[in-house]
């Protein structure tokens, strides 16, 4: 069996924000094999009728979205805020329907789907409905990366009871800076299936690279803000403070991240445990931060503000 042709097709849903287009890939196959409907995080480079011209802007999608409910986001600025007050998001409505996807084509999905419950609220339902989405994201078992000032990207959730996601690291080097490289990783990543992409940059014009990146990426965006932190006060881990870190947190959520890396579970108490590995920390921003704590024999600063990170 081979595949024959592929296409981009949208699944229209009607919500009270509007009508909303769920993309998805029909995969057809040789020897009169039923067309396979997948899951499709390639955005508007694989649609001939909606594709950017090289290297230009996508279109804010979301923003059409709650153009006439500006009142609503006001109240709820996250996705977690409005979950929690039981307001189903036009995100959550997306969301449902990308996750139906494999049902839609399987009529053996049950069958398939290991169901089983655990105390950590285990349960993989028939239908993922929109509002099952807003009670798993209440619960905190599932988040909705979907920075409001990253409009262009189309919404996807991570949790324990929603389908597998993949993350794909791009990033510039100290010794090499091109944005059209970091472009062309980023659609290559998403045309092959990623549903997150980081950007690990390191160096120079970090903010300029992440801000090109955002405006082009139809999937989350996420980051390891110590890296920018650390590249602020001109790679002396000596230097680093958390009034460093929180401007850098700040700035890079007012740009459009969607996500971050904090590697706040680096204690003083562990570090004795990892002198002996092979390896050593393997983790950059790990490290940068065990250096930290042995130059100034103090506790991890992202622990302790963790709270206020949160927040």
């Amino acid at each position: 069996m081979q595949t024959i042709g592929r296409t981009k097709h949208y699944i229209p849903i009607t919500t009270e924000f509007g009508e909303l287009s769920v993309p998805f890939q029909k995969v057809t196959l040789s020897n009169h094999a039923p067309a396979l409907l997948l899951y499709d995080t390639s955005g508007p480079y694989t649609d001939p009728a909606k594709a950017p011209k090289p290297d230009a802007p996508l279109a804010p999608l979301r923003d059409r979205w709650w153009h006439e409910h500006n009142a609503l986001r006001q109240c709820f600025p996250t996705q977690l805020a409005a979950a929690r007050a039981g307001v189903i998001t036009p995100e959550m409505h997306f969301i449902a329907t990308r996750e139906n996807l494999a049902r839609l084509q399987s009529p053996h999905w049950q069958a398939k789907v290991s169901r089983h419950h655990d105390a950590y609220g285990s349960h993989i339902p028939d239908v993922v409905t929109p509002e099952f989405v807003r009670q798993e994201v209440a619960a905190g078992r599932a988040i909705i990366p979907s920075n409001h000032r990253h409009p262009e990207a189309e919404p996807m959730v991570i949790g324990r009871n929603f389908l597998v996601k993949v993350n794909a690291n791009i990033g510039t080097s100290p010794v090499h800076s091109s944005l059209a490289e970091e472009t062309d990783k980023l659609v290559r990543a998403v045309r092959w299936g990623a549903d997150t992409v980081m950007d690990l940059s390191t160096g120079k014009n970090i903010s300029e690279v992440r801000a090109h990146l955002l405006r082009r990426s139809p999937v989350p965006i996420g980051t390891v803000p110590i890296y920018e932190a650390l590249a602020r006060v001109g790679g002396k881990v000596r230097d680093l403070s958390w009034s460093v870190m929180f401007e850098v947190l700040h700035e890079q959520a007012e740009q459009g991240v969607d996500y971050f890396t904090i590697h706040a579970g680096v204690l003083r108490s562990l570090l004795p445990h990892a002198q002996h590995r092979v390896t050593g920390i393997v983790s950059r921003g790990g490290s940068i931060l065990a250096q930290w704590m042995q130059i100034h024999q103090r506790e991890n600063f992202l622990w302790e503000h963790f709270d206020e990170i949160c927040r």
